[in-house]
């Protein structure tokens, strides 16, 4: 029998018109890094905005019963996010999951792509009992990076491994490393470790494409970078290992983290109204819980 187009669930990832729905998810949980934590993006209250955050705000304009948490931390490994959010996650029964973890390992010495996929896949298999849609995400072409691009090869190598977990669990490939946007320097923070912004917001497009969500975050035009002399050049880059990759190297060596103490900035799956958001930090507070 032909079910009628207008009573018919939408399938996760295929837009639909009926009502004006264009998407078939109601309550999104996203888990993860400073990446999804929003880290790069700053809001003026001292909170973080970020790509997770960006999705959402569009997701949210045409589902009146959307709601949304993020549970991400900065500086979270791979085993530090199952432990710490994956049951958080479950329990708010979601029917979307956006997961980008194992990046942090791959970028520490002796970080093997292969290992860090294989617990990358046993924590899918576990979020993937939900039911919900799983948004995964390959991360971005770090070659031209100063601090990373030494490890371009094992994030090649981690993403193919990505797009097979992907594969085999009917999950969707948010694709960074062919994103070649992100190679512009306005796409990077000042610390060349996170996303600006910008960066931020063209990701969050992307993510929306490979959902098949219609929306209007179309990506600034990114000008070329002015050619500065030696001399400048030089005095930046003292300037920004001073002050960025300095303090990155010594917590590595201390074993610290620029997360601990921190909590996730939503860990309650509660609407969004507008462009309102909460204070990307622990110390935002939903009122009534």
């Amino acid at each position: 029998m032909t079910q009628d187009p207008q009573t018919s669930p939408a399938q996760p990832g295929t837009p639909s018109d009926a009502e004006g729905v264009v998407h078939p998810w109601h309550r999104f949980v996203a888990l993860g890094d400073s990446f999804t934590e929003g880290i790069g993006d700053p809001l003026p209250d001292g909170g973080h905005r970020g790509w997770a955050d960006r999705v959402a705000e569009v997701l949210a304009s045409t589902q009146e019963d959307f709601s949304y948490a993020n549970l991400a931390v900065r500086g979270r490994l791979l085993d530090q996010i199952r432990d710490e959010q994956t049951a958080r996650a479950l329990e708010l029964q979601p029917d979307l999951i956006s997961l980008c973890a194992g990046g942090n390992d791959c970028i520490r010495p002796g970080g093997d792509p292969d290992v860090i996929a294989a617990r990358l896949e046993a924590l899918v298999s576990i979020l993937a009992t939900s039911g919900a849609t799983i948004l995964l995400f390959t991360g971005p072409d770090v070659g031209s990076t100063p601090v990373l691009g030494g490890v371009r090869g094992r994030v090649a190598i981690y993403n193919e491994h990505i797009r097979g977990i992907a594969a085999r669990h009917d999950a969707v490939v948010a694709d960074m490393w062919n994103l070649h946007e992100l190679k512009a320097k306005p796409m990077w923070h000042a610390d060349r470790l996170h996303f600006s912004p910008l960066g931020h917001q063209t990701i969050a497009g992307m993510a929306l494409d490979a959902l098949q969500v219609p929306h209007d975050l179309s990506p600034e035009t990114v000008e070329a970078e002015p050619v500065r002399a030696w001399r400048e050049a030089r005095v930046d880059d003292l300037r920004w290992a001073r002050q960025h990759l300095v303090p990155w190297v010594v917590r590595r060596l201390r074993n610290q983290s620029s997360g601990d103490g921190i909590l996730p900035k939503r860990p309650h799956a509660v609407p969004l109204y507008g462009e309102s958001m909460p204070l990307g930090s622990h110390e935002s507070e939903i009122a009534g819980e």
